[in-house]
């Protein structure tokens, strides 16, 4: 993990110093807090796939090249076999399988979202757009802009995601989800 988010930080420092911007002026153009941007940018902090999100939008990439530092090339098609999506790792509590990252000029972006167990507190994210979450295994405590829900397996979801949500697993298992961000 700790390797991918250092990779993911060098990725996000090169698109910088190519639209040669300071990271206040990337962090504002993107309408995320500069602390936040050069914390991420150090590559020694957990990045948020929202963040990400927002930087490839504004500098109108696909989040591929930020995520897995290759540019999607299938505009027919692009089949995933199950269980072989790039992965990323963001934290050791969620791990992200990308279903679509060959596919270039996509409209959404759907990713197999496994959430660990644990104490800590939930982690919040926004980010433009909307979501569509669909539990597959297990039970997560879903909480938007502080409304709390219990998904169970087979369970779904549609919201708008520049609410403050956030995902925490239940019964001390983890939950796997199908999240489709637009």
């Amino acid at each position: 993990m700790d390797e991918q988010i250092r990779q993911i930080a060098e990725r996000l420092r090169g698109l910088r110093d190519v639209l040669e911007l300071s990271t206040g002026e990337m962090a504002r153009n993107c309408g995320i807090e500069p602390a936040d941007y050069e914390r991420a940018e150090s590559g020694e902090y957990d990045i948020s796939v929202s963040m990400l999100q927002k930087v490839a939008r504004h500098c109108n990439i696909p989040l591929d090249v930020l995520l897995f530092g290759e540019e999607p090339k299938m505009s027919t098609y692009f089949l995933t076999r199950a269980g072989k999506g790039i992965s990323v790792e963001r934290t050791k509590v969620y791990k992200y399988q990308s279903l679509a990252a060959g596919f270039k000029g996509r409209k959404a972006d759907p990713f197999i979202v496994t959430v660990e167990p644990n104490d800590n507190p939930m982690y919040y994210n926004t980010h433009e757009g909307q979501e569509f979450n669909m539990v597959t295994e297990g039970r997560m405590l879903l909480s938007i802009n502080g409304k709390e829900l219990i998904l169970n397996a087979g369970d779904s979801i549609y919201f708008n995601s520049a609410l403050p949500h956030g995902m925490k697993a239940l019964d001390g298992t983890p939950v796997r989800f199908l999240a489709i961000i637009i």
